[in-house]
């Protein structure tokens, strides 16, 4: 069978219950896992490990790509700029032929510049700043999520036409994920002229004190504030918010749609809203996936798992369509044909944005994320 006619049933009957690296001979094809695998964001790299752990598990079970085993080639940069830069080179000299990673915008965007240069795609499942992919700065990148303006536009307008908003304050982390977020907000904003932006200001991630700036929002009577960035500092704002009595709606990213905010945050969290992809849970390959993580790890995934997935997949069928792992072939696959993933059927456009991908917007209600309809 054809690695191309496994996609569908890539992760059905799958009977591993633990996942070993096996002595891979010199022929291989070298699958690089790049992003945040320790530190505060590993709850948003480790289920890409996991992802590429239980496709690839299955398709060395059932013969590999094209007669050839894929090997991972796993490494950590904990969502730092400086460690992705070392961990780009590392996967350049290591001979990764592809790279599922990185996972924060920032460390994506400084490791870039490394695969540009060797000619080695790099597809992440969660870097979503604009830049990355309109730049045209990086033609070796691609990802299965939406990026940020889009993200931006489903934030501002739910805020406006949703919850009323007219005067807000946007926030964000000073990062190239966050602040691009914020500066997309503002943006539309004050384009659209139905609501006010009272407050623009950064925070400064790590910092365990945030009174400073809830006194700011409290004064600029700002009814919703729109926060660009990860949770750790979400969680810190939302909590200091509350404490102070403060009442404002919170709307945030997928960097905040995360299990870890709502555990930090407590009941702090009710009713915070944060925009994530689209719920694709009613498709059978989603479906699959879920109960593959579960059969091989005893537990559902975390974020970013089903695109990490479907990157994966991507990645793995057009090496197996071209019948190559030249660059120009693979790319070339990746942008004609379509491929069945967990978040659906995608393809790539020129820039490396997925065709077929989106956000919606969520609430925790009673503890857990909810999709508003």
């Amino acid at each position: 069978m054809t690695f191309s006619g496994l996609v569908k049933s890539i992760i059905t009957g799958l009977a591993v219950t633990a996942f070993c690296v096996p002595a891979f001979a010199a022929d291989t094809i070298k699958l690089g896992v790049a992003g945040a695998h320790s530190g505060d964001l590993a709850s948003y790299g480790l289920p890409t490990v996991n992802a590429a752990k239980v496709v690839v598990a299955k398709i060395n079970a059932a013969g590999g790509v094209n007669g050839k085993q894929v090997e991972l080639l796993i490494q950590d940069d904990q969502c730092k700029p400086e460690q992705a830069t070392n961990v780009a080179t590392k996967l350049v000299s290591d001979g990764a032929n592809i790279v599922l990673g990185h996972i924060c915008s920032g460390a994506t965007k400084a490791a870039l510049p490394i695969y540009t240069e060797g000619k080695l795609i790099a597809m992440s499942p969660s870097a979503t700043n604009p830049m990355l992919t309109q730049s045209g700065d990086y033609p070796t990148f691609f990802r299965t999520i939406a990026s940020d303006d889009m993200q931006a536009r489903l934030g501002v307008d739910f805020s406006i036409e949703k919850l009323g908003a007219k005067k807000i304050a946007v926030l964000h982390d000073k990062g190239d994920y966050g602040k691009g977020y914020a500066e997309f907000a503002r943006k539309f904003i004050e384009e659209g002229g139905k609501a006010e932006v009272v407050m623009f200001e950064g925070v400064t991630p790590g910092a365990p004190d945030y009174s400073a700036v809830v006194q700011k929002i409290r004064r600029s009577k700002a009814d919703t504030v729109i926060y660009g960035g990860y949770h750790p500092e979400a969680s810190k704002l939302i909590t200091q918010m509350r404490k102070k009595r403060i009442k404002a709606n919170f709307v945030s990213d997928d960097g905040v749609k995360d299990d870890t905010f709502i555990k930090v945050a407590g009941k702090n969290a009710e009713g915070v809203y944060a925009s994530g992809p689209i719920d694709v849970s009613n498709l059978p390959l989603y479906k699959e996936a879920i109960a593959a993580h579960v059969e091989m790890f005893g537990s559902e995934p975390g974020a970013f798992y089903p695109a990490a997935y479907a990157a994966t997949v991507a990645m793995l069928t057009a090496i197996e369509r071209a019948d190559s792992t030249d660059y120009d072939a693979v790319t070339a696959k990746l942008r004609s044909e379509f491929v069945e993933t967990p978040v659906g059927k995608i393809k790539f456009n020129e820039k490396g944005d997925a065709e077929g991908v989106g956000f919606s917007m969520y609430q925790v209600q009673n503890g857990k994320y909810v999709e508003l309809k």
